[in-house]
């Protein structure tokens, strides 16, 4: 009996994998995170590179706001430079994705498929 319950256990395993796509869905997350990598790349190699010329060279993560409050001996400090970074960094991944897409017209085999 408990061989015929294992067998069972994994046919409605298989059927699950093939009706929710979990093979594509794997396939999708690998080479969304390779691309992830290749963006992260693109805009540290080339994008950052260009800000940080623009900027003078200043490192925006260093900038800071002390706010005069403090608690048990320890500052308030603010990095406002830190944040602004990471939209710089955000919209700069943005721009490097949807250039991407428009280049390979990657957004088209979405719409062929949908018709």
């Amino acid at each position: 009996m408990p061989k015929k319950r294992t067998k069972q256990e994994l046919s409605s395993f298989m059927d699950f994998v093939r009706k929710q796509g979990v093979v594509g869905m794997a396939v999708g997350l690998a080479v969304g995170v390779a691309a992830a990598g290749a963006v992260n790349d693109i805009v540290e190699g080339l994008i950052n590179p260009v800000v940080g010329f623009l900027l003078a060279g200043t490192d925006l993560t260093e900038i800071t706001w002390n706010t005069g409050l403090s608690r048990a001996g320890e500052d308030l400090v603010l990095s406002w430079g830190l944040a602004l970074n990471g939209i710089i960094v955000l919209l700069a991944t943005a721009l490097v994705i949807y250039l991407i897409v428009q280049k390979f017209k990657l957004d088209r085999l979405d719409k062929n498929k949908e018709d």
